[in-house]
């Protein structure tokens, strides 16, 4: 049974300062436990050391892409339950599906609307309580 008042885990994936802080101000204001790394490299370790209720991913990061960590994450059966939002400043219809296919559960365009991000990270930590009613 899950515990109704622990506040879900976000882990931040952005070697982007700007963005970094700017995720920061809008998960702190929703109330959200968070962390944040900036290179694809560290991702996997904290994601399996952590295990976050959500990952929001950047795609170009420094040694290795979002992509990756992302097709990685839903290798291992013991992270089957952890959201992957995925986020890109080239937000083509092509990276999307690319996104997607790997195992993302939703995709977001950089530059993004805070309203636009707060609505996606929502729907996913709702989607990850499970039905209950």
């Amino acid at each position: 049974m899950a515990d109704k008042n622990r506040r879900p885990r976000i882990l931040v994936v952005e070697d982007e300062d700007n963005i970094a802080l700017a995720l920061d101000y809008v998960l702190t204001r929703e109330g959200y436990e968070h962390d944040r790394i900036a290179n694809g490299a560290e991702a996997l370790p904290r994601i399996r050391q952590t295990h976050p209720d959500l990952v929001l991913l950047d795609v170009m990061l420094p040694e290795m892409s979002g992509y990756e960590i992302c097709q990685n994450v839903r290798m291992d059966p013991a992270l089957k339950d952890v959201r992957i939002l995925m986020m890109t400043a080239r937000g083509s219809a092509m990276e999307r599906r690319k996104g997607l296919a790997l195992g993302a559960d939703g995709f977001i365009a950089k530059p993004f609307e805070l309203k636009e991000l707060r609505e996606e990270v929502g729907r996913l930590l709702q989607n990850r309580a499970g039905g209950d009613g």
